[in-house]
């Protein structure tokens, strides 16, 4: 039962032909719908539940049959009236000169205007339209059949489902080319949405519309009248949707058993495209009154559906698109939201929603292919979640979508996706494409087919009959349109026995192939205080060792013969690690790490690495603890002389001494000298920082606990503890927090001191490479094609993938070889960006240089077939922006001939074909052009 309509029961029933099906709502209290056994123990039985609201129904279902539908979910497909010749152009095209399977039922209808008097105040206004079925042709092009609604004084007009409007529309929107843009208000003029009451006619054999100013805005009935009060009073209406045919089966029965055949039925109607009636035809309309009376009216009027699910409820609210489209509505160019981290999953569907041969299918009759019997599918529900939501990305003037029903779906099929953690766009499409599959297998059993022996036959002979076995089990839109054949070849390396098999494949993970040499960015830092923090880059080999990066920089800082360098890890302004075995491999060094090299005199006796972390000191204190924020990179110092602890803050000054600010000194009213920051850039820095370490040093004891306040204060260990307070005038207890001749010193700056140096030198560290944000071509680059050589190439199986070699009689390191056989309608490519080793996981932010209008993988394929094209054209990439754990998924669509789109959750760009070419780029894909065509377009 509705909510809030609860003494009304809306029923909607699917009442299918051989082909299509209907569905309609039904208000009416209490009366009885079908005579036929099933159906009325069916109605019985969801009149006790709330699924009398939404349950679909087969009139053509045995009893046996009645139980499935009970659990079917709902699948409510709106009736459209467009123009015939609209409607026929796109069905020819679509379907070829047959027309495909839609049959067409002709009407002829007679329509008038009649008024009936409520009371002495009201009149009931309503268009009455009489049809009477003449019966049953082809696709209404056969001769003595008017396809054209002008010129003959009758209006021709076709009643086609949901699912072929869509696919009708865009068919005319494609034909345009003209970006797919449609005004806003063109479209709300065109579509005209009416309720409508049907009723059949026992006396006269026919279906009565009518359509009454009450049930619908005033304006929607006065733009009615102009449509079907044509002049001469005769309409032509094609029902290509199956559904009217339904009243006139089984001996008029359909009405039989509530003794009332006028009982009548509101149902929604859209009207699409259709020329309206000069105002001469409706006046002359309207002078002819009361020819039929009125019947009554029974129920209550409520407007069907809910507004998220009316296909055109919104498109008085079309979505902004940036750019210079503001105020268009873009076919296809919709966005959904996102859900909470579900970027990955909008950037994979928008690649599929914009694969033109699977949105034609979903925008078709899909239904057809569900399987409900396949065990390892979802019983058509994730197919029908898909469709759903392709026909909102397609409806015209669509707004933001928000996929939770398909998250939902999928997440039963997948249930990693089921929460708000970010995944791999790669990895679902992976799982949608193989959920899709099942949904929709033409193969509601799948037979047991044994593998027979290849010995002796041809390759050709082997690879079809691997590839009928595989068709017989599989046989789905999925399989037609992404999946090729393989061969892989295995070799023993001892006899040189081999063995070949042919294999599907969904799309193709390419490995990136890696640089010979690496390029590396270190912070230098000296530890006696002669020089400023100093990026230095180097390019060494990719597999080479830490001794070899200590090489390259040795020799780009100009490093001295009594020197070396200690590289260490700094994150979160302290270190973390150190990097001290030659032979380390330097494929641990992590690009978007912050790594430094400090400049130490070799071995020295007796002494100790200090590490200086700098933290800026808060007033708060709790428990003995000063809280404090570290700031800057750490410096280093070899140090033997911790007698006092004044040595420490001597030799902190000293490693300072480069970022100190020039002060000079001025005369203040009462006579005494006072320094200040000196503005003039070129002072002498050294004989300033002598004077101040030759005035640090003459200081008497008095005189140095007073400056103290305003003073650095030290403390041993990685917090501002009071029981580490370092003293000037004491020993420092190195022994209590050193670990491996490695002294932790924290260094709390009071707010003079900050003022006093140039902090902001200290602040600055790059990464070990940085990627330009905007830029679309890194240092690193490799074409498509090199990713495709290396994924084909031949190479060692691991020792976990050991090959039982046949002649051998064991297992065997063997060699392995792939190569292409069968290529796809749609080439989907991974490129694998994600790297993983013990130490760590890694993106690879190669910048793959990939075709877009024409990627030839002829020289690629061993088994040539002249019937068929190698060349691709581009049209979707996913990408992934960030590193690991923290990125961001979108996508680039081209849309159109050579539009191309940048899809980000909710929002849709418009971007150059050059914008497109990124190292983002993580999965493509590609779509078939024939020879043909790419010779026209060169």
């Amino acid at each position: 039962m509705s909510s809030g309509h609860e003494s009304l029961k809306q029923m909607r029933f699917r009442i299918p032909s051989q082909l299509q099906a209907f569905t309609f709502s039904l208000y009416n209290k209490s009366v009885t719908f079908f005579s036929l056994s099933p159906f009325r123990f069916l109605k019985r039985l969801l009149s006790k539940t709330l699924r009398l609201l939404s349950a679909s129904f087969r009139m053509d279902t045995a009893d046996d049959d009645v139980w499935s539908f009970i659990s079917a979910p709902p699948s409510p497909e709106p009736l459209f009236l467009v123009p015939l010749r609209w409607w026929s152009e796109a069905n020819a095209a679509l379907y070829g000169s047959s027309g495909g399977e839609n049959k067409g039922v002709l009407y002829n209808v007679t329509s008038c205007l009649s008024q009936k008097k409520l009371d002495k105040d009201d009149f009931l206004s309503e268009i009455v339209l009489d049809m009477m079925r003449v019966g049953e042709r082809g696709t209404g092009q056969e001769e003595g059949v008017s396809g054209s609604d002008t010129g003959t004084g009758d209006l021709s007009l076709a009643l086609i489902s949901e699912w072929m409007f869509l696919r009708a529309f865009k068919w005319h929107n494609d034909m345009k080319d003209v970006g797919s843009f449609l005004e806003p208000a063109d479209i709300v003029q065109d579509l005209l949405s009416l309720q409508i009451r049907l009723s059949f006619s026992c006396n006269t054999n026919s279906l009565m519309i009518r359509i009454n100013q009450k049930d619908n805005k005033l304006r929607d009935f006065d733009r009615a009248c102009t449509i079907f009060c044509a002049e001469s009073g005769l309409l032509e209406i094609w029902d290509f949707s199956g559904q009217t045919n339904q009243f006139f089966m089984d001996d008029r029965k359909l009405f039989g058993d509530c003794g009332q055949p006028h009982e009548e039925m509101i149902l929604e109607l859209q009207v699409y495209g259709v020329a309206v009636a000069s105002e001469t035809k409706r006046e002359k309309m309207m002078t002819d009154q009361f020819r039929i009376e009125a019947s009554p009216i029974s129920g209550s009027m409520n407007t069907n559906g809910d507004v998220d699910d009316v296909l055109f409820s919104r498109f008085n609210h079309s979505p902004p698109l940036y750019g210079s489209y503001n105020n268009a509505c873009a076919l296809g160019l919709t966005g959904l939201y996102n859900l909470g981290n579900t970027c990955f999953m909008n950037s994979a569907l928008q690649c599929l929603a914009h694969t033109t041969e699977l949105v034609n299918y979903f925008l078709g009759d899909f239904r057809k292919d569900l399987n409900s019997e396949n065990p390892l599918g979802m019983n058509g529900k994730l197919a029908l979640a898909f469709g759903e939501l392709l026909r909102k990305l397609w409806a015209p003037g669509a707004t933001t979508v928000a996929p939770r029903n398909f998250k939902s779906v999928i997440a039963g099929f997948a249930p990693q996706f089921g929460g708000y953690s970010q995944h791999d766009s790669q990895e679902f499409l992976a799982f949608l494409l193989d959920g899709l599959h099942e949904d929709l297998n033409r193969v509601k059993c799948k037979p047991y087919i044994e593998v027979k022996d290849g010995e002796g036959c041809s390759d050709e002979e082997v690879a079809d009959e691997h590839w009928r076995n595989h068709v017989f089990r599989n046989d789905s839109i999925i399989v037609d349109l992404c999946q090729g054949q393989y061969r892989s070849t295995v070799v023993c390396p001892v006899c040189k026995k081999w063995s070949t098999t042919f294999d599907p494949f969904m799309y193709l993970s390419l490995p990136l192939p890696s640089a010979p040499m690496r390029t590396m960015t270190l912070t230098i830092l000296s530890t006696d205080g002669t020089t400023l923090p100093v990026p230095v880059t180097v390019t060494v080999p990719r597999d080479g060792t830490l001794e070899d990066l200590v090489q390259a920089l040795s020799v780009a800082c100009s490093l001295r013969d009594d020197e070396t360098l200690l590289i260490a890890e700094v994150s979160d302004n302290h270190i973390i690690g150190y990097l001290e075995k030659p032979s380390d491999k330097i494929d641990r060094i992590r690009d978007w790490g912050h790594f430094v090299a400090y400049r130490v005199l070799k071995d020295s006796q007796g002494s100790h690495f200090v590490v200086f972390t700098h933290l800026h000191e808060n007033k708060s204190e709790f428990v003995g603890l000063y809280s404090g924020k570290k700031v800057g990179v750490p410096l280093l110092s070899r140090m033997s002389n911790f007698s006092e602890g004044s040595e420490i803050r001597k030799e902190f000054l000293k490693l300072l001494n480069p970022i100190l600010k020039p002060v000079v000194e001025i005369e203040s009213s009462n006579g005494h000298d006072h320094k200040q920051p000196d503005t003039d850039p070129d002072p002498d820095p050294d004989a300033k920082a002598e004077s101040i370490l030759d005035e640090a040093a003459d200081l008497d004891s008095e005189s140095e606990s007073a400056a103290l306040g305003c003073d650095f204060q030290f403390y041993l260990g990685s917090y501002l503890c009071k029981d580490y307070k370092i003293e000037m005038d004491k020993p420092v207890p190195i022994s209590t927090l050193t670990f491996d001749k490695v002294v932790s010193v924290v260094v709390s700056w009071p707010e003079k001191m900050v003022n006093d140096y140039d902090t902001s030198l200290l602040n600055v560290l790059p990464k070990v490479r940085e990627t330009p944000p905007f830029s679309s071509k890194s240092q690193e680059s490799v074409s498509l094609y090199e990713c495709l050589d290396a994924f084909l190439k031949e190479e060692p199986l691991g020792p976990e993938d050991m090959w039982y070699c046949p002649s051998c009689k064991i297992h065997k390191q063997a060699s392995k070889k792939l190569d292409l056989w069968r290529l796809p309608e749609i080439l989907v490519i991974h490129l694998k960006r994600f790297s993983y080793n013990r130490f760590s996981k890694n993106k690879l932010e190669t910048f793959v240089d990939f075709p877009i209008d024409d990627f030839d993988i002829s020289n690629y394929m061993v088994h040539k077939n002249s019937q068929v094209s190698h060349r691709y054209m581009l049209y979707a990439i996913s990408n992934h922006l960030g590193c690991m754990g923290s990125g961001h998924y979108t996508a680039f669509i081209r849309h159109g001939q050579s539009r191309w789109y940048e899809f980000d959750d909710s929002n849709v760009f418009h971007v150059s074909e050059k914008q497109i070419k990124k190292s983002s780029a993580y999965v493509l894909f590609y779509r078939r052009i024939s020879d043909t065509v790419h010779n026209i377009v060169q």
